[in-house]
């Protein structure tokens, strides 16, 4: 199969429920397969309300740091299949994802860096408890070369990408984030495993909703090196697909929809690092390198909108009070008023995640 950008891009916003907003609860949507990251406190919320109507409150899901370390809303029947799917494949995979120039040595020890933190999680996070206070005993019982001389806390403690690739197999959620982040124990939390498995499925997962891929990408989401996941890569399952002329795969499974894909409409604000900006060909997600810096930032990401299943800006929020978002919309190009007032409509669903009655738009 051949297919170039815009029929991939076609792909990945059906695939993620971004086409059609559904009634589902957010449990039962599709991409909680992937997770939601919750960038800011709040988007994931603002992530749900794109693809459903539904209330967006569901007891089935949980906040834990999943892939990358970065906190997901996920399914709480999902969590023993997703905990050893991200396990380190080997040392030279777990020295991948912790590659920190804080902690060199640190680094070297591999499979070993999870082992320890994960244990360490177990015995401190028993309770909820702000997150410093479990920083603190976590950092006490983990090897020395975790943890580094920090000038900002004037404290020697864990560096963040372990703790946080560590936590769910500690069996820790994220209870609330922000000045009084809190951390607790996942009820019933699986055991921290003895070795990945799964990773096969996860790939598909991944390939799944922003495919066609191939492990340069998986492996960037993941935080790993390519060779590790070149070493796991699925033999059965997969499609080649030539994606603009480069070798990329599909799950089997979604091969027809990937090849009936057509143009989407409608619009919406889709929250930073939605899990369609999960993809790591941004150039399939767009192809202006000077707009990739716009969404991509070292800091501070905002979201983008969505107009016919294309990447059309980016906005950004702010709370007037208690009974207001207003938010700020900088378009890449020129919005049609045909554009403008469906977006002006859709605002409101960025209010109900919010939990505030009134939506403003204004254009920079």
């Amino acid at each position: 199969m051949e297919v170039d950008r815009r029929q991939a891009m076609a792909y990945r916003v059906a695939a993620l429920g971004l086409a059609d907003r559904g009634s589902q609860r957010p449990g039962d949507l599709d991409v909680l397969d992937l997770g939601v990251q919750e960038y800011t406190p709040g988007s994931a919320q603002v992530a749900l309300a794109a693809r459903t109507d539904a209330a967006l409150d569901d007891d089935r899901l949980l906040t834990v740091w999943a892939a990358w370390g970065a906190p997901h809303l996920h399914r709480r029947r999902d969590l023993g299949r997703i905990v050893k799917a991200l396990w380190p494949l080997s040392d030279a995979d777990a020295s991948a994802r912790i590659k920190s120039g804080q902690i060199p040595d640190g680094v070297k020890l591999g499979v070993k860096a999870f082992e320890a933190t994960a244990a360490a999680f177990r015995e401190v996070v028993t309770r909820s408890m702000p997150r410093g206070e479990a920083s603190t005993e976590v950092s006490r019982r983990v090897p020395r070369e975790l943890t580094y001389d920090c000038r900002t806390c004037r404290a020697r403690h864990i560096a963040g990408n372990v703790w946080q690739v560590a936590g769910l197999a500690g069996g820790v959620q994220v209870e609330s984030r922000g000045k009084d982040a809190t951390l607790g124990p996942i009820r019933n939390a699986p055991p921290q495993p003895a070795a990945n498995e799964g990773i096969e499925q996860l790939i598909l997962t991944y390939l799944r909703f922003l495919g066609p891929a191939g492990p340069a990408e998986v492996a960037k989401y993941l935080g790993t090196a390519t060779a590790e996941i070149k070493k796991v890569w699925p033999a059965d399952g997969l499609e080649e697909v030539r994606l603009d002329g480069r070798k990329t795969w599909i799950p089997a499974g979604s091969a027809a929809a990937l090849a009936s894909a057509g143009p989407v409409r409608g619009v919406r604000f889709v929250p930073a690092m939605d899990a369609l900006l999960q993809a790591r060909d941004r150039d399939v997600l767009l192809p202006e390198r000077a707009q990739q810096k716009e969404v991509w930032r070292v800091l501070g990401n905002p979201g983008v909108i969505l107009v016919d299943g294309e990447i059309a800006g980016v906005w950004r929020a702010k709370m007037a009070g208690r009974k207001r978002v207003e938010l700020t919309v900088t378009p890449f190009g020129t919005l049609t008023a045909r554009s403008r007032k469906p977006l002006e409509e859709e605002a409101g669903v960025v209010a109900r995640a919010r939990e505030v009655p009134e939506a403003t738009v204004a254009y920079s």
